[in-house]
């Protein structure tokens, strides 16, 4: 049996972007399935009375340099969007909507890279993400009322739910089994992980 990864993201985590990258080469190394769960960062940060912006401003001054760093070694187009952060709710739902047509990880490639690494900051709202589902060829009005749909939004909920149920208090996470891996930079335990489950 394959195993299985859970792959909790928010497109307005920068760790997620990388997160996202790197974990699909692993998990074709090793046959592994992801399922990939978004969910509401913002909402589990308030949860833990966690707010990013009151890190220490020399941590934060740090950070973009960092991030830079990474997008170097692993040679990814990453570029710091001019528009952060951003209300991600309208985004999570889209990538939900789209289990419908099953193109959840293709829609997922494109908002990541728009966001990303096109820096097109309008990624929350619903005029850039329906036509993001257009370049996959769905029908933007459909697109639309299933983001909107009781359905879709409860989906949400659920997951962010799930999530703080399980222990998640940033993004990325990852879990194999019950084992929680958190940050773009646990990569080579997930896939040593992997390779012991093999």
């Amino acid at each position: 049996m394959a195993p299985i990864l859970d792959f909790y993201w928010d497109i307005g985590s920068t760790n997620s972007y990388f997160a996202f990258k790197l974990i699909q080469p692993i998990a074709q190394r090793h046959g592994a399935t992801i399922r990939w769960h978004p969910f509401n960062l913002g909402y589990v940060f308030r949860s833990n009375k966690y707010v990013l912006m009151d890190e220490p401003k020399a941590k934060m001054r740090n950070r973009l340099v960092d991030l830079n760093r990474w997008a170097k070694f692993h040679e990814l187009p990453f570029r710091m969007p001019d528009n952060f952060p951003i209300k991600t709710s309208r985004a999570l739902r889209a990538a939900i909507a789209m289990r419908r047509w099953n193109r959840e990880f293709e829609f997922m490639t494109l908002i990541f890279t728009a966001y990303w690494e096109k820096n097109i900051g309008t990624v929350g709202e619903y005029k850039t993400l329906s036509s993001l589902a257009e370049e996959l060829g769905i029908n933007k009005d459909t697109f639309l009322a299933d983001c909107e749909s009781i359905e879709v939004k409860q989906a949400l909920i659920d997951s962010t739910n799930e999530a703080l149920e399980r222990g998640v208090f940033g993004a990325p996470s990852i879990y194999i089994d019950d084992e929680l891996y958190w940050g773009k930079d646990r990569m080579e335990f997930v896939d040593a992980q992997l390779a012991a489950m093999a």
